[in-house]
């Protein structure tokens, strides 16, 4: 039997191949597929089958490209409603990979269609050696019910969903059943998943919240209360998915634009996304111009903080490469990329253009400014700030800043900081963006500032 986890981390997604005797299938593909194309031939495979757990709303899958490029057929559950061609499957349907047996079983909850995928090892095997749970179970976690309300169900009906999901069709699997989920830490389709990439069914059983003994209204309430909202672009996604995303190689490469090209984009409605680190973008970066750095959870960040209907002209060095951040967007779907300033910020510098600077502050810096009435903004989650902040900041989380901005002077001083650096960089550009003038963003953020043993302050946000 072939098996394999497949991990990309910015987006906590996780895809798998599972095969034997020549063939195999992809369940949850991200959508650059050279991968999965490349392991299953390494490995002497035919992709066969491409599989969905459901119609996902935080990536753009792969799964029409590798279809037309393996011949593959697409399996789905049978209350989607796509329009790829495709197999739709319903309960207790079955796969046959050589000696490996795929059955599905039916699990809305997080959506109508979402279906977990349990995996026989041997055609003979009476039980499960694996489940791929997709966005039913997580480790830790499950998933959030209130993706789907513009679909006609509510958040309480969908976690109703879920909870005989579980109850009947994952709870009932051999406490050895190995749990391979689609997400892992930082994705926003739960509250708090786990960090760890797979466990098993007895394990889950003893600490995951969600498979704790209660009853069904218990169960809703917990499972709709304190969701952080869905980012925007999750609806935006899950359409693309509905339809099935054009392949990458029809994307045009992104021409490279001249100052005066740039500047004439962005006055007419463009949006510059600076998609260097902090350091370099608060050294020197054009007026107005967005800053998520390309490390880490940048797409998801874009999804949270950018228009999914933005143009987008991107800045970037060798240190953080254009090309990467838009396969990066076509990912969560954002292809609207009207090109790439030659040269960078040096070229805009030497065009004459005015060129801004956001001061980074250290923490050691700011306890002395605290303590002279510096304003602080803490842009974390609301959750974060309540655990300890710097004494007597403000909370508004990065996500809803641009909503709440009014609730800001504009002509006050004011120190941003976030966990790291890297959230308060970008809440930074938004705000030079709606007018601030007087800002500074804190090296290393909360971390820093606890490290370096100064006082924190506990409780309910200030704002």
């Amino acid at each position: 039997m072939h098996f394999k986890q497949f991990y990309l981390g910015c987006l906590a997604h996780a895809s798998y191949l599972v095969g034997d005797d020549g063939v195999c299938a992809i369940v949850d593909p991200q959508r650059d597929v050279d991968q999965y194309i490349e392991e299953a031939a390494a490995r002497g495979l035919r992709i066969t089958h491409v599989i969905e757990t459901h119609l996902h709303a935080d990536f753009v899958s792969g799964h029409v490209e590798l279809a037309r490029r393996t011949g593959a057929s697409i399996h789905i559950g049978c209350r989607a409603e796509v329009d790829y061609p495709h197999e739709s499957m319903s309960d207790g349907d079955e796969l046959v990979l050589g000696r490996v047996k795929l059955r599905f079983l039916e699990t809305p909850g997080h959506t109508p269609e979402s279906m977990c995928v349990l995996v026989f090892d041997d055609l003979d095997d009476a039980q499960p050696s694996r489940v791929l749970t997709g966005d039913t179970l997580f480790i830790g976690d499950v998933g959030r019910p209130d993706l789907v309300g513009s679909k006609g169900h509510t958040s309480e009906q969908m976690a109703g969903m879920m909870y005989d999901s579980l109850r009947e069709k994952i709870l009932p699997l051999p406490d050895e059943t190995e749990v391979f989920p689609a997400h892992g830490a930082g994705s926003a389709c739960g509250k708090n998943i786990s960090s760890a990439l797979s466990c098993t069914i007895g394990r889950q059983r003893q600490s995951n919240y969600a498979l704790q003994p209660m009853e069904k209204d218990e169960f809703v309430r917990l499972l709709t209360s304190g969701l952080a909202p869905a980012p925007a672009y999750f609806s935006h996604s899950a359409e693309m998915n509905r339809h099935g995303a054009r392949p990458l190689d029809d994307l045009p490469a992104p021409p490279a634009l001249t100052p005066d090209a740039a500047e004439r984009a962005a006055e007419g409605g463009a949006l510059v996304l600076d998609v260097r680190d902090s350091k370099s973008y608060g050294a020197g970066h054009v007026p107005g111009s967005v800053n998520i750095g390309l490390r880490g959870n940048f797409a998801p960040w874009v999804g949270n903080l950018v228009p999914v209907d933005a143009r987008l002209v991107l800045v970037g060095d060798t240190d953080s490469p254009v090309s990467e951040a838009v396969m990066r967007l076509a990912r969560i779907g954002y292809e609207d990329v009207l090109g790439q300033l030659d040269g960078g910020v040096d070229a805009w510098r030497a065009s004459g253009r005015e060129v801004r600077t956001l001061h980074q502050m250290s923490v050691g810096d700011l306890s002395a400014r605290v303590r002279t009435g510096l304003a602080v903004l803490d842009v974390r989650r609301i959750g974060e700030h309540e655990a300890g902040h710097v004494p007597g900041a403000t909370n508004i989380p990065v996500e809803g800043l641009s909503r709440r901005v009014a609730e800001l002077d504009p002509d006050r001083e004011l120190a941003v900081i976030c966990q790291t650096g890297y959230r308060s960089s970008a809440a930074a550009s938004l705000l030079e963006r709606a007018g601030f003038t007087s800002l500074h963003n804190v090296v290393g953020g909360t971390k820093a500032w606890i490290d370096g043993g100064h006082a924190v302050e506990s409780g309910e946000p200030v704002a």
